[in-house]
């Protein structure tokens, strides 16, 4: 069975994960050798049945809302099920891009491990815990008890936490390998940068100025005031009061090459403009996004900038 690579998503990210798509493909010399799908939160009917409903969530009880920007996340679990267990699968977030050729990994021996992903370092791995799903490279046949609906379902009957399940927590430590963290590097685009993640949500760079659309973390072990203040805000202002809007990303080269990617996407056809129109009317994506790929730079000059920094 060939490799394939998985985007999961919901409404609220397609766009992202198109572009994704993209990149996966376009910086690959080897596109012809896996295959690139979206695994979409529309698809399965399962969703619905639990919106409102309270689920465990690193400890506290919180209503899932499926119109939340990350309620794709239980998807990350599901390519071994679409694997029909067998075969190799890469799974990425919607906000993660392909800098370098996803062949490297897609390839590479897995030792054995049933998951390859990074680990998390310092306050990340004390708040999300020690492994980063977001980026996964799995080995179907190892993960035959990944069966998405029925532990979806396990949450709220606060049989599993969700801040544990997507920590890999439920996992046996043994079946999880580690890869190079510049295969996942969180909002960091450097020379050897293989896949970046925009994960700081509130300066994704497609969603500039848009008023916040995510819940944002209340379990802080590290100052727990902090949890509990972000709790209060929730139940006296509702899920997203108070939060603002989302900001500039502080890198313009991360901005810079978002936009050389849709820019290629909308001028090879992959994308339309009437998608992207869509997404702008739904607060999607940012107002002005058809003026910034229109006039953004290739995606070679963005990278080609990282060069001088290599030699630096």
């Amino acid at each position: 069975m060939r490799p394939h690579v998985f985007i999961h998503t919901n409404h609220r990210q397609l766009a992202g994960a198109l572009v994704s798509a993209h990149s996966m493909r376009s910086r690959s010399r080897h596109a012809d050798k896996f295959d690139v799908s979206l695994i979409q939160q529309k698809d399965y009917p399962f969703f619905a049945r639990y919106e409102g409903r309270p689920y465990l969530k690193g400890g506290i009880r919180i209503e899932w809302r499926n119109d939340d920007l990350q309620s794709f996340t239980p998807l990350r679990f599901m390519p071994p099920e679409l694997m029909g267990y067998e075969g190799r699968a890469l799974v990425v977030d919607p906000d993660v891009f392909a800098v370098a050729d996803v062949w490297e990994l897609l390839a590479r021996d897995m030792g054995g491990k049933a998951i390859l992903c990074r680990t998390h370092e310092g306050v990340k791995r004390t708040v999300r815990g020690a492994y980063a799903s977001s980026v996964m490279l799995l080995d179907c046949a190892k993960l035959k008890h990944w069966k998405v609906e029925q532990q979806f379902d396990e949450l709220f009957r606060f049989e599993r936490d969700y801040r544990n399940w997507v920590g890999l927590l439920d996992e046996d430590p043994a079946t999880i390998g580690a890869i190079e963290p510049q295969w996942n590097d969180f909002d960091r685009l450097a020379p050897d940068t293989k896949m970046i993640h925009n994960t700081r949500r509130m300066t994704q760079p497609w969603k500039t100025g848009l008023p916040v659309d995510f819940r944002p973390v209340e379990h802080f072990p590290l100052f727990p005031p902090f949890g509990w203040l972000m709790v209060a805000r929730r139940k006296l202002f509702g899920d997203y009061g108070l939060l603002g809007s989302y900001r500039r990303h502080p890198d313009p080269r991360q901005e810079a090459l978002f936009f050389a990617y849709l820019r290629e996407c909308l001028e090879s056809g992959a994308i339309g403009e009437d998608l992207i129109r869509d997404e702008m009317r739904r607060n999607h994506l940012r107002h002005d996004t058809l003026e910034r790929a229109r006039t953004a730079p290739t995606v070679a000059a963005v990278l080609s900038d990282l060069a001088p920094r290599r030699a630096a």
